[in-house]
């Protein structure tokens, strides 16, 4: 187990001429050796991508580790099953999450061997972008078999599944297309702006990074159409984001750790902690997940909501 410092308390810095600064209270900041990055929600655990390896966290410490090449990207989990795209064997990877052991290796090819890319669940399917010149490949749990290739625009890249519909960013095109699962094709493509990124749908519409105009962009999923954006700072690279409790959680690189985005007057409502170099986020009822590579911890921030509300 992991030595864990827990700060009762800690002032977050940012640029309040924006928005108010908040201050968390009882954070507690989990010490990883390595490289933790991208993570998944398992109950009250996470997983998350490290050197060589994926590892389950709870706030206790290290529960389980599984070895991979080059773990890389967003995860998805479905019930028991940990879905991971490995960048040096450019396979999808299964993961049974109670036994903490390989199930199925895929041969999907992975669009992004870098590393910035996402797996998603949805419709019955876990879905990856598997080649750089535009395609997004449909995995059959079923059958851990690809049933379907999906043409997409080339270097798309980050993916999200919510509102019926399968969401494919290229920051190549600077578009964003929404894949009709029913059909496997694209039925809409909307520009955007600079180096498109991590997405989520929910909180009512679909959000997506411009990570090189410093913007969060509210897609309308009625329409896939551009519904509105949110300044958050001069950049988005590289990050994350999620949806919960109403609210979007955006993982920054600069000014502090992580954002939240009020929905309804699309404005940032907190910012939280000090800027600690990339890393990836999750929200759960419970807290908010954030990982930080750089100064190789995790931390689990309970009650972000009220963290908000202050």
């Amino acid at each position: 187990m992991q030595k864990l410092r827990i700060l009762v308390s800690a002032v977050a810095v940012g640029m309040s001429t924006i928005s108010p600064v908040a201050m968390a209270q009882g954070e507690q900041v989990i010490d990883v050796p390595g490289f933790a990055d991208f993570l998944a929600v398992d109950g009250s655990s996470v997983w998350a991508t490290n050197a060589g390896r994926v590892e389950r966290w709870s706030r206790k410490g290290k529960l389980a580790g599984v070895e991979m090449a080059n773990p890389c990207g967003a995860m998805a989990i479905t019930k028991h099953d940990l879905w991971v795209a490995d960048c040096k064997d450019l396979t999808l990877v299964r993961i049974d999450t109670r036994k903490a052991v390989k199930v199925a290796t895929i041969a999907t090819g992975i669009a992004n061997p870098k590393g910035e890319l996402n797996v998603v669940a949805g419709a019955g399917s876990i879905w990856v972008a598997s080649d750089q010149q535009g395609v997004v490949s449909r995995v059959d749990p079923a059958t851990n078999k690809v049933i379907a290739s999906i043409t997409v625009s080339p270097g798309t890249h980050y993916l999200a599944f919510g509102m019926g519909a399968l969401w494919a960013a290229s920051s190549e095109s600077r578009t964003i297309q929404e894949i009709d699962p029913a059909t496997n094709a694209v039925v809409k493509t909307t520009a955007l702006g600079k180096d498109p990124g991590f997405l989520a749908a929910g909180a009512g519409a679909v959000w997506i990074q411009e990570q090189g105009d410093g913007t969060v962009v509210r897609i309308d999923p009625a329409t896939g159409d551009v519904a509105g954006r949110v300044k958050v700072g001069e950049v988005l690279k590289w990050g994350d984001i999620d949806t919960g409790a109403g609210l979007v959680w955006l993982r920054t690189t600069e000014d502090q750790t992580f954002v939240a985005i009020d929905p309804k007057t699309m404005t940032v409502a907190a910012r939280v902690g000090k800027a600690e170099g990339s890393g990836a986020l999750r929200y759960t009822k419970a807290g908010l997940w954030t990982s930080a590579h750089d100064v190789h911890t995790l931390t689990f921030w309970p009650n972000p909501t009220k963290i908000v509300k202050k």
